[in-house]
């Protein structure tokens, strides 16, 4: 019913005003919402408590509840649709559309907390634009809301809301109640005019608002129709776009304005062909328009992938996407990107070098070095990448310790005579006696041999000597090898030049010093290379049990290529680890 029509049940009630009730007149006014017989017209009698049932039912096309469209027929309460048809069950969303999915409108929730200031009064607590609904806000503390309205007019007024009660603000029916320490305001909707909820101080501690509310989307994305064809013949190309469209002034706007809805999705243009008649081969061109500055199609180009910021564990790289236009003389020029739309764009970051990065691998501890007492232990540690190859760059600070003590509670007994001791592992050679004078300790340090005699029987030659790593083995009283990097500080040098005098033929001896200056001083191999595991070998057995041996190469420090043994310092070799491996059972023969 139209607005002016009025409350169909309250002209049902007035309708008795001239009918004298227990020998008095009253002016009726509609009691709504009975739970109990919502069908039955009972009416008050206005300015006083009197309630009196009227009449047993109303007429039928009542409403049985105001916020309901459900009606009264021959005084029984029958289901009505958002559709108006009679026992449908269609509802309107939570936007007011009847059977809609709720799309057209965005669930708006948030709180507000005042912080006095000297300075001010007041403060905005929430902007609620028109046509939103299902409007609610709690304020909890000792300030007070008030509403301001502005129509779409421009026309604008306030209410302090002062009071509890039920009142009409611009058409809006608006609930409110006021406690001592909080108030409620609920507004159904739709808001028939922009809504600001506002605060006034009152007190000295600090209140808190809560709202929630439905805002309708009011800008949405509206499609053009096809642009003009770019060419006039021989075939051509016309696109559409998609404008922002403002549903109140039903006028263009910003595109910006459809942008601040997260659900406003702008439509793809669409692509169609056109002209496609033959140009005329008179001049042996096709006739250009003016406009036709685009030939082929536009099309997405990128610049080439960035670096990617990690070498490994994951990083990024990014790249330019633009839309471009080719005319017919082949020039590309950068055009707006919507022209490129009909196809997906293309990706502007993605991730790169996600594989691990490459870490130590511990192999398992050998034995310890000792049958009794305290002795020491070993272990292989090669930095392995994520195909398990054997790699560089893993950092020396996290490295696991490849050295630690054990102790074998087995109580150690001298011997009574001298023999060589026997070492537990693979890279100990044979345990020498100790000899008087050999500057060897319980702590591992470089024993330099002696130097060999000059590689020259004139002139300049080298002298070499072996330099190895070493610890006295207390228990036994014998020396161990161990390997190199286990001693620490300087290593002495393997290497020297060495000069026997001059050759035949020479008519000047040189000095050590002038040796030096003429030849020049050689590099000590052992700066250049050194030993590296490089894995190990293939099982020895496919089951049953086998063995694997660790891969020892000899590796230029430069250029990390492998080269000849024989450049590298043989004291130096690395110990020879075992593991077992394939120790599934063998299948029976």
């Amino acid at each position: 019913c139209l607005p002016e029509a009025g409350d169909f049940r309250a002209q049902q009630c007035s309708a008795h005003n001239d009918v004298k009730y227990q020998g008095q007149f009253y002016e009726w006014i509609p009691i709504s919402n009975d739970p109990d017989n919502p069908c039955s017209l009972k009416c008050q009698a206005r300015g006083t408590a009197l309630v009196v049932e009227l009449a047993p039912k109303v007429l039928d096309g009542t409403r049985c509840y105001t916020e309901s469209l459900d009606m009264c027929i021959s005084g029984m309460c029958q289901i009505v649709g958002c559709d108006h048809q009679l026992g449908s069950t269609v509802k309107e969303d939570n936007c007011g559309v009847c059977n809609g999915d709720g799309s057209t409108c965005r669930l708006v929730r948030g709180q507000y907390k005042s912080h006095l200031s000297p300075n001010k009064l007041d403060d905005t607590v929430v902007a609620i634009p028109y046509g939103s609904r299902q409007v609610r806000l709690v304020l909890k503390g000792p300030d007070h809301l008030y509403l301001e309205t502005k129509t779409l007019q421009g026309v604008k007024s306030e209410n302090s809301l002062s009071s509890t009660g039920s009142f009409l603000m611009d058409n809006s029916s608006i609930d409110f109640q006021k406690f001592s320490d909080r108030e409620i305001l609920r507004i159904s909707g739709p808001l028939t005019a922009d809504f600001t909820i506002k605060i006034r101080y009152a007190g000295a501690a600090d209140s808190s608002v809560q709202f929630i509310f439905y805002q309708p989307i009011i800008h949405q994305w509206r499609e053009t129709d096809f642009f003009p064809c770019s060419a006039s013949c021989g075939g051509g190309y016309q696109l559409t776009s998609a404008e922002c469209f403002d549903l109140r002034s039903n006028k263009v706007v910003s595109d910006q304005y459809c942008h601040y809805y997260p659900e406003n999705i702008k439509p793809k243009p669409k692509l169609q062909e056109c002209n496609l008649d033959p140009c005329p081969a008179s001049d042996g061109y096709k006739q250009i328009m003016p406009y036709d500055l685009y030939h082929p199609l536009p099309r997405w180009e990128s610049t080439p992938w960035t670096a990617c910021s990690g070498s490994c564990g994951g990083g990024v790289q990014s790249r330019s996407i633009s839309c471009v236009e080719e005319d017919i003389q082949g020039h590309i020029s950068p055009v707006e990107e919507w022209k490129c739309m009909y196809t997906p764009k293309m990706p502007v970051v993605q991730t790169c070098n996600i594989f691990d990065c490459p870490k130590w691998l511990a192999q398992e501890w050998s034995p310890c070095t000792v049958t009794c007492g305290q002795g020491l232990r070993y272990r292989v540690v090669l930095c392995m990448d994520h195909r398990g190859m054997h790699t560089g760059g893993c950092s020396p600070k996290t490295k696991p310790h490849i050295k630690e003590e054990c102790i074998i509670p087995t109580p150690c007994y001298k011997p009574k005579e001298k023999l060589p001791v026997e070492a537990k592992l693979p890279w100990f050679k044979q345990a020498q006696e100790l000899e008087e004078g050999t500057a060897v300790s319980e702590e591992p340090s470089f024993i330099p041999e002696a130097w060999s005699t000059c590689s020259v029987t004139c002139g300049v030659g080298i002298q070499v000597r072996l330099v190895k790593c070493q610890v006295l083995l207390s228990f036994s009283q014998s020396v161990a090898d161990l390997p190199i990097d286990e001693c620490e500080g300087p290593k002495p040098v393997s290497q020297r030049s060495c000069y026997s005098g001059p050759c035949s033929g020479e008519a000047t001896e040189y000095t050590p010093e002038e040796t030096e200056l003429l030849y020049g001083s050689l590099q000590e191999l052992d700066e250049l290379y050194d030993w590296e595991y490089k894995g190990f070998t293939e099982c020895s057995e496919s089951c049953g049990g086998g063995v694997q041996k660790t891969v020892v190469s000899c590796l230029n420090k430069q250029t990390r290529e492998t080269v000849d043994e024989t450049l590298c310092v043989t004291s130096r070799r690395p110990p020879q680890l075992l593991k077992i491996c394939s120790l599934d059972p063998c299948p029976p023969r």
